[in-house]
């Protein structure tokens, strides 16, 4: 059993349960075209977040050169295992905390750590943008066995895509599970899908298995029978929101998971407390 009480008040949230994009309609059937620009959660220019990027490598050439897919691709992947060293793991519940503020904390949620992802990507001249689902509570049941009655019986998603290769017919978005290889025939075969159970969370197993919301008959590669069914998450999308240029958009007009007062109460403890 789930539990709607510490849900947002007030909100409406509409979508639909169809494939990706379904809900794109809300800005005038305009699928947003995301943006390198910083946000307040997104916050690239931040010295904390500026320090990361040179940590990490310096950017491509200016707008006017050439810009290298497959060394976006490897940069970011990069990024990623940096975070997942750096950023300890735990079940924070700010959604909207700036990205400066989870490096200056060291430690952050999947949803945090993604948003990291997204800034060093925009700092890097990569557009993105979320696609938000609503997704069922039941999914977090393995890791809260003896408070499933506290579960949220939604949990709102901001699931992040890059637009990797330069503007125009060469660039093509790709889902953060493709971003990082997740997608690929050898990573499926690394072993099994996400079970959401044990040490391992949703942002460190993007880069060894599919994370696939869609049941796409092609994203889920594998050998074996049922290597298909191992990531698939879609039975959990209660319902599709569509995509937005940002995650603050998102949470702006959706609100977060939980409402303002079970946040207040529930950071303190969550919010230090290890995803495993």
């Amino acid at each position: 059993m789930t539990s709607s009480l510490l849900m947002p008040w007030g909100r409406t949230r509409t979508g639909t349960g169809a494939g990706a994009g379904a809900g794109d309609g809300m800005r005038g059937g305009a699928v947003p075209e995301g943006s390198t620009a910083p946000t307040r959660i997104l916050d690239w220019r931040d010295p904390r977040v500026a320090a990361l990027v040179r940590e990490l490598g310096a950017a491509d050439p200016g707008p006017e050169g050439p810009v290298d897919p497959a060394r976006q691709i490897e940069r970011l992947h990069r990024a990623h295992a940096w975070i997942a060293a750096a950023v300890r793991p735990v079940y924070s519940v700010q959604d909207e905390r700036p990205v400066s503020e989870v490096l200056r904390r060291g430690r952050g949620s999947c949803s945090q750590r993604l948003a990291v992802l997204e800034a060093v990507a925009r700092a890097y001249g990569v557009p993105t943008r979320v696609r938000g689902l609503l997704v069922d509570g039941t999914f977090w049941y393995p890791r809260f066995p003896r408070l499933r009655r506290i579960v949220p019986d939604q949990v709102l998603l901001a699931w992040p895509e890059f637009r990797v290769g330069a503007e125009g017919a060469c660039a093509s978005w790709l889902t953060v599970s493709e971003l990082l290889g997740g997608l690929r025939p050898v990573a499926a075969e690394q072993g099994g899908g996400f079970t959401n159970a044990g040490s391992e969370t949703l942002f460190e197993a993007l880069s060894r298995t599919a994370i696939d919301w869609d049941a796409a008959p092609a994203a889920c590669p594998g050998t074996g029978p049922g290597a298909g069914a191992a990531c698939d998450l879609s039975a959990y999308v209660l319902s599709d929101l569509g995509h937005h240029d940002s995650r603050d958009e998102l949470f702006a007009r959706h609100g977060q998971t939980l409402c303002g007062l079970a946040r207040l109460v529930a950071e303190p403890v969550l919010g230090r407390r290890g995803a495993a």
